[in-house]
């Protein structure tokens, strides 16, 4: 399919901005005026890493917005700073060598009020945090690092011996059968005491929170209710949980930009793209300790209320490394994820590169999902998942409501691995099977081979299944099914190729 930018709200973006040409040539925007320059080092910044320079950054912030909008220029040097606020009309560019590094101290992160998973709660303020702002980028070939692991648990099978016992020396406490390291002790034992408190009915209370300040991890950058907005060229690292977070928000493009979390970032996702229309993700490199570019939409009954889909969103020629997810899709549907085009990627290493998950309980609609032309390699999971029982501890099937997500209209093609512990797996609902999903121009192999269960009007079309195990191609309660030059092959000799139950005509 040849692509065309059919969506009128994303070309109005990409015009705007002058990211690029389309197939055809916008006019030649007029000639803009030389922005204001507000340099940090005027307002008393000092790149020296420990001297704190966040009431200089704030200033110049600040007075860059009053004055209309311009360019904070970060210089080269490092910059040691507590939480910084962004202003409307702001370009806060890092030049070639400039590093904002935030404080450990997590008293420096005042509690705001925001939304998580669609309802609205108190968060310690992002590192780089802007809400309700227009005209708003983050440029230049620096980075920003948020000190993550100040905030974050770690996993002891997630490290090599050194870096554990380096790690249990730095402080913080452990379990008793060293797993598991947390920073605090409030951030090991109160995590069902914030769980509570999120879940309780009627405004929050600011003092509820105040006592579980560590488990309060902020992203590193949060733009909530915001409209054109740019993240080009920066290097985003070491977030205390999500490290881009864009919610609520619109006209959206980021280009070339790094994103860097390590392995066992528990929670460190790469970016994302929250209840958000016309959004643009192109050429950048991202690693993950949890999904690299996630869509989402709110959570249960409040993203349902709050009704905000996730919609015209474009992912292009990316690089995608480690992570839980290359291109993940859920868990949190409950506000719709739809019209979404993800091509010309990479993914290597990840644990499962093309990933859709959700849950009874979320509703939403997932639709006019279009991913293509992706090579994968070194995957450690599964090469292609559907799963809607994610998470799910004691499945029960239960009668069709506004809980009941739905998957529908998705096409994945021109995809190809040669590794992986599975194929495909997909696990829709059999209340309400996902629906018109088809797989075209597909090669894959890996260890075990694809599964599909509880879905109608399937098509695999052109698709090569090679795995280690048997069955190579397997089905279950598949209604509609269409087989176009399929092959299903176990490498192993005398061993059946595929197998199809109860699946309907």
């Amino acid at each position: 399919m040849a692509h065309t930018f059919r969506r009128c709200g994303l070309s109005s973006l990409l015009i705007l901005l002058g990211l690029f040409a389309c197939q055809t040539q916008p006019p030649a925007p007029p000639a803009a005026a030389v922005p204001k320059i507000f340099n940090i080092e005027t307002f008393g910044a000092v790149p020296d890493g420990k001297t704190p320079a966040t009431l200089a950054i704030q200033k110049a912030l600040d007075a860059c917005g009053a004055a209309g909008g311009g360019q904070v220029i970060v210089p080269a040097g490092t910059f040691f700073t507590a939480p910084l606020s962004l202003r409307s009309g702001v370009d806060l560019h890092l030049e070639a060598g400039a590093l904002l590094t935030f404080s450990k101290d997590h008293k420096d992160y005042p509690l705001i009020l925001s939304s998580y998973e669609g309802k609205e709660t108190y968060i310690c303020q992002p590192p780089i945090w802007g809400q309700n702002l227009t005209n708003v980028s983050i440029t230049g070939p620096g980075a920003i690092d948020g000190q993550g692991q100040t905030w974050r648990t770690v996993k002891r099978s997630k490290l090599t011996d050194q870096q554990w016992n380096d790690l249990v020396a730095s402080g913080g406490v452990t379990d008793d059968d060293q797993t598991q390291w947390w920073p605090s002790d409030t951030s090991r034992t109160d995590l069902r005491k914030l769980f509570a408190i999120r879940a309780k009915s009627g405004p929050p209370n600011i003092e509820d929170y105040r006592p579980l300040r560590d488990l309060l991890r902020p992203n590193l950058i949060l733009l909530a209710d915001c409209t054109h907005v740019l993240l080009q060229d920066a290097t985003f690292r070491n977030s205390g949980s999500w490290d881009i977070h864009l919610l609520d928000s619109s006209d959206i493009a980021v280009r070339h930009i790094t994103v860097h979390n390590e392995l066992w970032a528990q929670n460190g996702d790469g970016i994302d793209v929250d209840s958000c229309a016309n959004v643009l993700i192109e050429n950048s490199t991202i690693n993950a300790g949890d999904d690299d570019i996630c869509l989402k939409s709110g959570r249960d009954e409040a993203g349902r209320l709050h009704a905000r889909p996730t919609q015209h969103v474009i992912v292009r020629n990316c690089e995608i490394g480690w992570g839980h997810g290359g291109i993940a899709i859920g868990s949190e549907t409950s506000g719709g994820i739809r019209d979404v085009d993800v091509y010309n990627c990479t993914l290597t290493g990840t644990d499962i590169p093309i990933r859709f998950k959700t849950v009874r309980g979320r509703g939403g609609v997932v639709e006019d999902i279009h991913i293509h032309n992706i090579a994968i390699s070194k995957v450690t999971n599964t090469c292609i998942l559907f799963d809607m029982y994610y998470q799910e501890k004691n499945p029960k099937p239960e009668p069709v409501s506004v809980r009941t997500p739905i998957f529908r209209d998705i096409t994945i093609r021109d995809v190809i691995c040669y590794s992986g512990k599975r194929a495909i797996n997909v696990r829709g609902l059999p209340e309400l099977p996902m629906n018109n999903i088809t797989l075209e121009n597909v090669r894959l192999n890996c260890d075990g081979g694809a599964s599909f269960s509880d879905g109608r009007d399937f098509v695999l079309r052109n698709v090569s299944i090679t795995s280690r195990t048997a069955p190579a191609l397997e089905t279950y309660n598949i209604a509609n099914l269409t087989l176009d030059h399929v092959d299903a092959v176990v490498q192993a000799a005398g061993t059946p190729q595929a197998s199809a139950k109860e699946t309907a005509p």
